[in-house]
């Protein structure tokens, strides 16, 4: 019996509604997780890399995403893997980027993953990526901050010009590699035999060995240096988005362009916001005399206080939209999400005796019974009088 096959959505850990950015995060995570590089004469894990691949393959399609989304798997039962067809697919256009974020644009690939180091000695090779961190409020995920960042950020040894060779001396060849700063094998995987590229151990994809190390950088070519780097926050940006700011990186190799920094942002939560991509949402509780008789509210938004006019006989939990009171779209800040607010009815906890009596009144009143009579109440000539009068 053929093996049932787990939702997309389950095995990349996502909600149905995942936007681009929430599948690539989760797909990131697993494949990192799983990759068959880091997890070397691993099944499981292997099977995990293939089942998550395949997933994001689908989701991150959105003509392959709606088929799955109407038939499931029965769309793709003819497609091959479930719906993606890995053979002969040019997966560094498919992963490469997430590939590269991961490791640097020089993790070798598996099965084409990642790219690879494909400039050898001689070639120019792009540096590093470096990730970091940062935390803003509400308020600056809205409409947008500056930040500075404060790291340790590398730059070519001026003494050996970034060779990591001492002064006088020069950099050997590689003898593992024969200089070329590439080693290959050939290997069977899940998607048949595969040839892949790795950079050389042994120079680590130099294509030369140091004999004589730099005592200014001890053998590495860079020095190190604490430097102050500005990050511009959109407005817009949502919690695990990542902004990246080019050639901030680790410096490249043989001339090649400096690594980017990917600084992951990470928003505070507020005290009476929440937010579901360009909306926001809160609750404000009003009176029951304002309830039953409308009026006037002020209600909290990001944009400051805003007047509202609460409609007479308002039931609690009414939900009002105060329109473009939201958050401004990422991709264009002329457009703004609304502000849902939810209205609740509150009730009293304490009531002193004249309330309690104007309460019942009003509760006769609403059941067409007459108030009570003023006074010792005797003989029917006394004066009546109304304890509560709406």
């Amino acid at each position: 019996m053929a093996e049932t096959k787990r939702d997309y959505y389950e095995v990349l850990g996502v909600p149905k509604d995942a936007d681009d950015a929430a599948l690539k995060k989760a797909y990131r995570a697993l494949a990192k997780k799983y990759h068959p590089d880091t997890n070397p004469d691993n099944p499981e894990a292997e099977a995990k890399f293939k089942e998550a691949s395949e997933a994001y393959a689908v989701l991150s399609d959105p003509e392959k995403r709606r088929q799955y989304d109407q038939f499931g798997h029965a769309a793709f039962e003819n497609g091959g893997a479930g719906g993606f067809d890995f053979n002969g697919a040019d997966f560094s256009d498919m992963f490469g980027d997430i590939f590269g974020d991961l490791f640097g644009g020089r993790f070798g690939g598996f099965g084409g993953f990642g790219g690879g180091s494909r400039g050898g000695r001689n070639g120019a090779m792009k540096g590093a990526n470096l990730r970091t961190s940062i935390r803003i409020t509400f308020q600056e995920a809205v409409f947008g901050c500056e930040k500075e960042l404060n790291m340790n950020l590398k730059d070519e040894c001026t003494h050996c010009h970034g060779t990591g060779a001492k002064e006088g001396t020069t950099p050997q060849t590689c003898t593992k590699c024969g200089g070329s700063g590439q080693v290959a094998y050939t290997q069977q995987s899940m998607f048949g035999m595969v040839r892949n590229v790795q950079p050389c151990p042994e120079c680590g994809g130099r294509g030369t060995v140091i004999k004589e190390k730099c005592p200014h950088c001890y053998g590495t070519g860079y020095t190190s240096s604490r430097k102050k780097i500005q990050v511009s926050v959109p407005p817009g940006v949502d919690d695990g988005q990542t902004i990246r700011i080019r050639e901030k990186g680790e410096p490249g190799q043989n001339g090649g362009e400096r690594g980017d920094l990917l600084v992951e942002v990470n928003v505070s939560r507020h005290p009476i916001f929440q937010r579901q991509d360009t909306d926001i949402f809160s609750v404000v509780p009003i009176s029951f005399v304002t309830a039953a008789l409308g009026g006037p509210v002020r209600i909290d938004t990001v944009d400051g206080q805003v007047e509202y006019e609460v409609k007479p006989g308002t039931q609690t939990d009414t939900r009002i939209r105060l329109k473009g009171k939201g958050v401004p779209y990422l991709r264009n800040n002329n457009m703004r999400g609304d502000h849902y607010v939810t209205l609740t009815v509150k009730v009293p906890e304490k009531l002193n005796a004249d309330q309690k009596a104007a309460l019942k009144a009003f509760d006769d009143a609403m059941n067409g019974k007459k108030p009570p009579e003023d006074g010792s109440g005797k003989g029917p000539g006394k004066k009546k009088k109304r304890l509560f009068d709406l």
